[in-house]
Formats: C-alpha cells, sequence, structure tokens
C-alpha cells in the first residue's frame, strides 16, 4: 500500500508560481506511475499530468508548458511545479499513485491542497 501527501498549495495571483509537493509512504514506490490531477467546484477530477517508472510523462493539453511533473525515486516524493497560473487553475489538486499493470488513476490519493488563482 502506498500513502500520499501533498502541500505546496496557497493563494498566488495570475502570472505566479508554486511548487506542489507529494510525500509518499509505502514500498515499491519506484514501480508506479504517480500523478497529479485536479478538481474544481461542481466539476469532475481531470488529470493534469503523469510521469511513469520510465520518467515517460504526459500533460493535459492546457498545461503544457507551464506546469513540469518531476519525480524523486529516492526521497519518494512527486512535484508539480506552476507557472504562468492562470484563475481557471484554481482547483484542490491531488497526487495518485497507480500501481504497475494499472491503467491510472490509480486508487492511492492524498488528501489534496487547494490551489486558487487570483487577484
Amino acid at each position: 500500500q502506498v500513502q500520499l501527501v501533498e502541500s505546496g498549495g496557497g493563494l498566488v495571483q495570475p502570472g505566479g508560481s508554486l511548487r506542489l509537493s507529494c510525500a509518499a509512504s509505502g514500498s515499491i514506490f519506484s514501480t508506479y506511475t504517480m500523478g497529479w490531477y485536479r478538481q474544481a467546484p461542481g466539476k469532475q477530477r481531470d488529470v493534469v499530468a503523469t510521469i511513469t517508472r520510465t520518467g515517460t510523462i504526459n500533460y493535459t493539453d492546457s498545461v503544457k508548458g507551464r506546469f513540469t511533473i518531476s519525480r524523486d525515486n529516492a526521497k519518494k516524493m512527486v512535484y508539480l511545479q506552476m507557472n504562468s497560473l492562470k484563475p481557471e487553475d484554481t482547483a484542490v489538486y491531488y497526487c495518485n499513485a497507480a500501481p504497475i499493470a494499472t491503467i491510472p488513476p490509480g486508487d492511492y490519493w492524498g488528501q489534496g491542497t487547494q490551489v486558487t488563482v487570483s487577484s
């Protein structure tokens, strides 16, 4: 099993930056596909970015060129660097872990961290 805890959210102005962190505990972290998902009020939880154990990265179109996902297997951490933030990026951001052979998202979620982009 895997436990996930997000941090780094907050209130920022449009055009600003935030770095989200996800700390994982449990075994076989390095074999998991990790991802960031977000959910705005009244909307579905949607994928933002994923990164596999081999480093393959996918972004949703709306964040390409602005967000960067990365992972540090030794530290059991995954990050989301968010630049040029827009009001439409406002959401609760969740970290997710999907075991090998599982189509993401997996069953392991963090508690979420609020990102609010507003002037």
